[in-house]
């Protein structure tokens, strides 16, 4: 007997149940689907990412609508477009057979008229986001005031991308003695609040304990530098050689740039951010789902619709803004009982993090170490061996082999199977063996003399924003703790010109400097931040002031610094760093410097990520020493 028959649900149902193989209900649909049916209630189920929960609301709601009766009965809020496409494509899986009964998505970037078209034909069932539903009543397109059920999917994420005012204007929008169903991940103070505004006496389930983490999950983090966190991710890929991953940034600009890199460096990789247009979105997602992508690089904003089996690993490569959204990325993989581990690429700085999260998903972190080159090539050659072992034999070739064993004629087994891993491996071994260690740079960011800063050094910083951009020093100092989140006395040294100024911080602050403010826009524009070659002179004292004079750093004080005096060094050009502490990238405020600033997105195979590149650093450049190519899948 069927376990879903148990439940209560109806024949139309267990027939589309059986045609889609479930046999066993979900911990989740075991307990929400027999409460939905037997009681008219407002419901709160908690419960991870990948655990069912579509079903769980979805069946009982279909079996409770009328599909006799026209009009709109429930509306379905979910937070992306995705994510409202794949529930609107599962319910209509559900109802198959229960005729007239019909679903229809609402959300942006597709013709809003269609949509209401399609609404006023007949829809019991309106699966929407946020902004577009708001959209459609404001110019009275769509009538819900007289709806029976509303669910809230994924509220927690709808809430942290900001759609809480929406929300609050639809549920006003809606009839009292309507059902309401929420359905999380989490449970943060704003979901709360909205379940305590619109909904009366909720029954309440939760699988597993409240905001913790999966237990099909396991969770590790890796600590290196900033600079190496793309070699890090790299490392961890070929570490893993059949890795199924979703790699999280935090902005589409980061996404791209991690994206082409991946690409350019033989890797089966893609980006999906919001800047893509739907079509190419739904073209990576079907590479992706047919496993031609192996690495897909994406925001929490355009991951929030991936429902993907057997996905191996998920990628922090750099952790979210919100702690809470830790527990949407790892919901990505362990799904369905599967096995599956969240890996966390972090800095020194980022270390306390990690034990905020612990606390939420109620799971421990393993510190693990990024394997050096000899470890990858020895998994690597391995998984070839097995690779080749497991081969299914294509007899088309038996017309070839005499020709084959011709030219093979003389080489014992041992000669053979050395040559032909050398074929595959030559390049890679090559690469990895002039690699330094990624787990023994821990002290943080490398001086422009190669020297790594020490614990108590004060390190000087050149940044790209100045009195210009309305700055003065006491402002510039206040704008970099409130960023940083550093104390009162963790800036100091700060000294403004026009285009450009100077800082200082201890370099435990460092990595973290280097990681946030290279992450900031200011009005439009990107902040660049680099390790200056000049320390500015002296030690501050214990009021945080500089000990040696603040204006005359360096070579005979910064003021007066470089060849001739820092105003007139150069050609006397104000706005330009002294050719040390030159960006590279140039731009210091509005495209001043004499070489145009380098796009992010620029497809050159020469160009480093952001982190990568420094005034001192020595990332090489890929024509010297470049990357092992991974074999492509077919």
């Amino acid at each position: 007997m069927n376990k879903f028959e148990q439940l209560g649900l109806n024949e139309s149902l267990l027939l589309a149940i059986k045609d889609l193989g479930f046999e066993n209900p979900s911990e989740v649909q075991e307990k929400a689907i027999p409460v939905l049916l037997e009681q008219n209630t407002d419901l709160v189920a908690l419960a991870q990412t990948g655990t069912g929960k579509t079903a769980a609301f979805g069946f009982p709601l279909i079996q409770k609508i009328d599909a006799e009766n026209r009009n709109t009965q429930a509306l379905i809020l979910s937070p992306t477009r995705e994510l409202c496409l794949q529930i609107t494509n599962e319910i209509k899986l559900y109802s198959k057979y229960i005729k007239g009964l019909h679903t229809v998505a609402v959300y942006g970037g597709a013709s809003i008229t269609e949509q209401a078209r399609e609404v006023k034909r007949g829809a019991q069932i309106i699966v929407a986001t946020p902004g577009r539903m708001q959209d459609m009543i404001n110019r009275g397109l769509v009538n819900i005031k007289n709806i029976d059920f509303c669910i809230l999917d994924e509220a927690d994420e709808m809430l942290n991308m900001g759609f809480y005012d929406d929300i609050c204007s639809i549920l006003s929008d809606t009839p009292e003695e309507k059902n309401t169903w929420l359905f999380s991940a989490t449970m943060p103070a704003e979901v709360a609040r909205i379940g305590k505004q619109f909904m009366s006496e909720p029954v309440e389930i939760t699988v597993g304990h409240k905001n913790s983490g999966s237990a099909t999950v396991s969770h590790e983090f890796y600590m290196v530098n900033a600079r190496d966190r793309y070699e890090a991710l790299k490392r961890l890929a070929d570490a893993n050689p059949d890795i199924f991953s979703v790699v999280f940034c935090r902005t589409k600009r980061d996404t791209q740039a991690v994206a082409e890199k991946l690409i350019e460096d033989g890797y089966n990789a893609a980006a999906l951010h919001g800047d893509l247009s739907q079509a190419q979105r739904d073209g990576v997602m079907k590479s992706f789902r047919g496993r031609q992508i192996q690495m897909l690089v994406a925001t929490d904003v355009a991951a929030r619709g991936i429902d993907v089996d057997n996905v191996t690993h998920v990628v922090n490569y750099q952790l979210p803004d919100e702690i809470e959204t830790y527990n949407h990325r790892s919901g990505r993989t362990g799904r369905a009982g599967k096995l599956g581990t969240s890996i966390v690429i972090i800095t020194k700085s980022e270390l306390r993090k990690i034990s905020a999260i612990e606390r939420i998903i109620k799971q421990k972190f393993e510190e693990k170490t990024i394997p050096n080159g000899i470890e990858i090539c020895e998994i690597q050659l391995l998984h070839l061996a097995n690779k080749i072992k497991d081969t299914e034999v294509d007899h088309e070739i038996d017309n070839y082999l005499p020709a084959i064993n011709e030219v093979l004629d003389g080489l014992s087994k041992e000669e053979l199977i050395k040559k032909m891993v050398s074929v595959e491996f030559n390049r890679f071994i090559s690469y990895y063996k002039k690699k330094r260690d990624l787990s023994s740079q821990s002290g943080g960011e490398r001086s422009s003399e190669g020297r790594a800063p020490q614990e108590g050094d004060a390190v000087r910083y050149f940044i790209n924003i100045g009195s210009r951009d309305n700055f003065d020093w006491m402002s510039l100092k206040d704008y970099l703790k409130e960023t940083l989140d550093l104390g009162r006395d963790d800036v100091f040294k700060v000294d403004v010109k026009e285009g450009f100024s100077f800082f200082n911080t201890d370099a435990e602050h460092s990595d973290k400097v280097m990681e946030v403010l290279n992450n900031v826009q200011l009005e439009g524009r990107r902040i660049n931040v680099e390790i200056s070659k000049n320390d500015g002179g002296g030690r501050r004292d214990h009021n945080g002031r500089n000990s040696g004079g603040e204006r005359r750093g360096g070579f005979g004080g910064e003021r007066r610094g470089g060849f001739g005096g820092e105003r007139r060094s150069f050609g006397g050009d104000r706005d330009r760093a002294p050719r040390g502490e030159r960006s590279d990238r140039g731009g210091f405020g509005g495209g001043r410097s004499d070489r145009p600033e380098r796009r992010s997105d620029s497809s050159s195979a020469e160009r480093a990520p952001r982190n990568e590149r420094r005034s001192g650093g020595t990332t090489p450049r890929r024509s010297d020493s470049p990357a092992p190519r991974r074999p492509r899948r077919s």
